[in-house]
């Protein structure tokens, strides 16, 4: 498998993957996550794959297959009152094909962003996962990631 960043020709496989993780929310959370959509319109994903504030990366197969994904937010909080000016890496959205699972592919994911991430010159490297995503959230546990902050709701 071959990590880099994302590419147009990534699109259809990308949108596949958003797919899949957007059905796994809407699962979880009907009340909050609407069915049979994707994250991003293919105009928006165009537009992503060109930021380098906000990079994606793919890892594709020999045939240029999309595996999985991660996409990434650069945030920093320059002069702010109660935060120092440290920059992190911020993965919005890790996802490996549902048909891919369970061979490594999110780890070698994980592990890609984190070396970026470094050379980057990041403090760290953060993430949300949902309640409902138990999975995920043992995934990411098993990668050494630990609790930064927890959100909390009371629906009415």
């Amino acid at each position: 498998m071959e990590i880099r960043r994302a590419q147009e020709k990534d699109m259809d496989g990308i949108s596949s993957l958003l797919c899949q993780v957007l059905a796994v929310h809407h699962s979880g959370r009907p009340d909050l996550f609407k069915g049979n959509t994707k994250k991003y319109t293919d105009e928006e994903l165009r537009e992503l794959i060109h930021d380098d504030n906000r990079p994606i990366f793919v890892g594709v197969d020999a045939q240029g297959i999309v595996l999985g994904y991660a996409f990434c937010v650069f945030q920093q909080h320059i002069d702010d009152n109660i935060l120092t000016d440290i920059k992190s890496l911020y993965i919005d959205d890790l996802c490996v094909d549902e048909k891919r699972r369970g061979q490594h592919i999110g780890k070698e994911l994980y592990d890609f962003v984190l070396d970026y991430a470094r050379k980057q010159e990041c403090y760290n490297v953060t993430l949300n996962v949902w309640a409902c995503n138990e999975s995920a959230r043992r995934f990411y546990e098993s990668c050494g990631l630990s609790e930064q902050k927890i959100g909390m709701e009371k629906v009415l």
